[in-house]
């Protein structure tokens, strides 16, 4: 079995794998059909074992229970672990972004995830305004770092001009951020961030599930993917049909379209979210073999000539 390649997380010293474990669906009743609990469990397992080390979670996802759950399955392993949760979207389903809030925030999560720091926390979506730093979000975690419960800290975005925000006025160390085949805004500002060191989590790097080629302009969705409208299935679906050349008998359109997140340099670990030992396999493949270089420069163009210019909505 090849072992997954391993980044630098930027300058916290540590080493992430390159394909890590988006948490969300772990204990999530209101957005998927929910797993057992000995089941998410068991996926952890098979996650390290494969030489997943990054694990991606948030107080709201499962109002909680992600973090429990990973607490758990994580139990007497934290020490070959690199955790990131978020602040902003509490477990009680609320959206709070009040500084004075962060410090609680943190501990309810460490007590959750059942360990005495994270390795980094990031604001959940924040509104603009709150990226530059005036409002004393970085402050307090700043305290909280110097204090051990936490080694690095930032935000999660979708755009650029909020990486740029983050980047040019604050001391963030991680950037989690909104980058895929049918999104390639934000590359624009990954090489500021690779110059001050900052680590970069891919977020939603499946494109909500379209980039795993399963969907076509006759699906339909419930639950939070019943979002798009049919104008927009059948624009996303057009594309998925454009790019289908980067799949082939040995590799999964899953698989490639994570190969293309690594072929950036900049990026320390891409989170796709995992749901069973399949999707986990498909996951880990990526870290198996590069992209061809060729097909990297078709996608960009693609992009640039095509998709940049449409509303795909997210």
């Amino acid at each position: 079995m090849i072992q997954l390649k391993q980044r630098q997380y930027g300058n916290t010293g540590k080493q992430v794998s390159e394909i890590g474990f988006g948490a969300w669906q772990l204990g999530n009743r209101q957005d998927w059909a929910a797993m057992g609990d000995e089941d998410a469990i068991a996926l952890v397992h098979q996650a390290l074992e494969r030489g997943v080390n990054f694990f991606d979670t948030a107080p709201n996802y499962g109002l909680g229970r992600s973090e429990t759950l990973l607490g758990i399955a994580l139990a007497g392993k934290r020490s070959k672990t690199v955790i990131n949760t978020k602040f902003g979207h509490g477990a009680d389903g609320t959206t709070n972004y009040d500084p004075s809030s962060i410090r609680i925030s943190v501990e309810q999560s460490l007590r959750r995830l059942r360990t005495d720091y994270v390795d980094s926390v990031l604001i959940h979506n924040p509104p603009f305004d709150h990226l530059d730093g005036k409002l004393g979000h970085f402050e307090i975690f700043s305290q909280l770092k110097q204090e051990g419960k936490l080694l690095a800290y930032g935000a999660s975005v979708d755009s650029s001009k909020e990486m740029l925000e983050l980047i040019q006025h604050t001391e963030v160390n991680v950037i989690e951020v909104l980058f895929n085949i049918f999104a390639q805004e934000t590359a624009e500002a990954f090489q500021l961030a690779k110059e001050k060191n900052i680590a970069l989590i891919v977020k939603i790097p499946l494109d909500s599930g379209w980039l795993s080629g399963k969907y076509n302009a006759q699906s339909t969705f419930e639950g939070v993917r019943k979002r798009w409208s049919p104008e927009t299935i059948a624009k996303r679906a057009a594309l998925v049909d454009k790019i289908r050349f980067i799949s082939d008998e040995q590799t999964s359109m899953t698989t490639a379209a994570l190969r293309f997140i690594l072929a950036y340099p900049e990026i320390a670990t891409v989170i796709p979210g995992t749901r069973n030992i399949a999707q986990l396999n498909e996951n880990v493949a990526a870290s198996d073999a590069p992209m061809p270089q060729d097909q990297v420069r078709q996608l960009q163009e693609l992009w640039d000539q095509e998709i940049r210019f449409q509303n795909l909505g997210w």
